[in-house]
């Protein structure tokens, strides 16, 4: 029988990171993981976080206009039972709080 495993990160950094570990490390399918923000306004802020952060590459454009984020966000993701165990990990190692089985 599947479960639903929810936690809550603090920035949208940390959902990058489990959801990579999610995909990359454990296999699980893109199409299983859903991202939503905890307030009811959307994540999008002004720090620069993650992928626009500065890469250190030279020629790299590091402006992130309107691309950053902030805000708490919410990540659950279907699984079946042989996963929880990866899934609870890879939320805890990527710094989620809150994290919950349905």
């Amino acid at each position: 029988m599947g479960k639903t495993i929810i936690g809550t990160f603090p920035t949208r950094r940390e959902v990058e990171i489990a959801v990579e570990h999610l995909v990359q490390d454990y296999g699980l399918d893109r199409s299983d993981i859903f991202i939503e923000p905890v307030a009811d306004q959307n994540s999008a802020g002004e720090n620069v976080t993650g992928a626009d952060a500065e890469s250190g590459h030279p020629n790299t454009d590091t402006d992130a206009e309107g691309a950053a984020y902030n805000g708490a966000l919410t990540v659950s993701v279907d699984v079946n039972d042989d996963e929880d165990e990866a899934v609870d990990k890879a939320f805890r190692d990527a710094g989620a709080s809150n994290v919950t089985v349905r």
